[in-house]
């Protein structure tokens, strides 16, 4: 089926989970012989990025309310049209109003939603209309993202028209030969790292009080901390008043992921909620034991006392036993380090991402 034209919709102004699956899937495809188009927010993240590919790309801008004007859908339609595409793939839900609607009146028959967050949808009348007249499939990025879909609603969709296709991440590039690590470790310390967006959802202030109890219990670390967000100035207050502001690096935005995991000994993830945790494939991707709450999809992505830790949410005494545990035994740490590796070799590859959409779209040849 490597004639059908698909056209990846992904409007989103930074970039993320979703984003980096519509990316990696529409060059992916674009190598197995397809014709990808994507359909980008102006001066996205991911219009960026798209536009060094050489794929056929066009840049628009789409707001929660595109839906109510006419022009807009008119021009996704004859952009549609003109492209002649057969399939298409929707990330967010504001897409899904403006591109559902072009994509039904541009005649194309598979409207995919691909959804990557694992929080219910709303039971409202327009996503009973929408959930019911435009989606044809659904692609859910892990089991707990499945299940949740249809949690407010069941009869809102077919959950047999729903299908995981796990996030991949790219194994195959070379180490490089001179590494640098982001931060020098100072003696024997122990490195930990977490990255993300500082919002509430990635539960960063229990890293804190994580840190707190680590120091208190004389365990030499340093914590490193990746991302940006609203929640910086309070989580650095946090840490100034738990008295652990000279132990917790706050770094911002990371570029090198590779490099910041190479960097860390174990990798802490305090989210209260992933869709799918592509920074723990990440780090265990880099041979690192991981340790999260016992959440969402993240008994998808760790083997519990295999790969690393899931700990019951907002245990942050399991959390810390968890840490000081790995940071004693040093055979431990790197037994758990290699069985995340080769996990995320098996099952999280971008290969194996590619190769699973090409299986869900070979079910609509005609």
């Amino acid at each position: 089926m490597s004639d059908k034209s698909i056209c990846f919709f992904n409007s989103s102004k930074t970039w993320g989970g979703g984003e980096k699956w519509h990316y990696d899937m529409a060059c992916g495809l674009n190598d197995r012989g397809f014709k990808p188009m994507a359909l980008v927010g102006k001066n996205s993240a991911l219009h960026h990025r798209i536009k060094t590919t050489g794929l056929t790309f066009y840049a628009l801008r789409i707001s929660n309310f595109s839906f109510l004007n006419p022009l807009k859908i008119l021009k996704i339609y004859k952009t549609l049209k003109r492209e002649g595409i057969e399939i298409i793939i929707i990330n967010l839900s504001e897409d899904v109003k403006v591109a559902g609607i072009a994509a039904k009146l541009a005649g194309i028959k598979h409207i995919i939603y691909r959804r990557g967050s694992a929080i219910p949808v709303r039971n409202s009348l327009p996503n009973r209309l929408i959930f019911k007249y435009l989606i044809t499939d659904i692609i859910a990025n892990s089991e707990q993202t499945r299940r949740t879909i249809l949690q407010n609603n069941p009869g809102l969709f077919p959950m047999d028209k729903i299908t995981v296709i796990y996030n991949g991440i790219s194994l195959e590039e070379p180490e490089p030969v001179n590494f640098e690590p982001i931060y020098q470790r100072q003696g024997d310390e122990i490195i930990l790292g977490n990255a993300g967006r500082l919002v509430p959802q990635k539960g960063q202030k229990y890293l804190i009080q994580i840190a707190k109890i680590l120091k208190a219990k004389n365990i030499n670390f340093k914590l490193l901390i990746a991302g940006d967000g609203k929640l910086l100035n309070d989580l650095r207050q946090q840490a100034m008043d738990d008295g652990v502001s000279e132990d917790v690096l706050f770094l911002g935005f990371v570029e090198n992921i590779k490099q910041f995991m190479k960097t860390i000994d174990i990798f802490v993830l305090t989210s209260l909620w992933e869709g799918f945790g592509y920074v723990l494939v990440e780090a265990m991707a880099a041979g690192k034991p991981v340790i999260a709450f016992d959440v969402s999809s993240n008994p998808e992505i760790v083997e519990n006392n295999i790969t690393g830790y899931l700990i019951p949410v907002t245990d942050i005494q399991g959390f810390v036993e968890r840490i000081a545990l790995l940071s004693q035994n040093r055979s431990l740490k790197e037994l758990m380090g290699t069985a995340g590796k080769k996990r995320s070799e098996i099952m999280f590859s971008i290969k194996a991402s590619c190769e699973n959409l090409v299986r869900f779209i070979d079910c609509f040849k005609n």
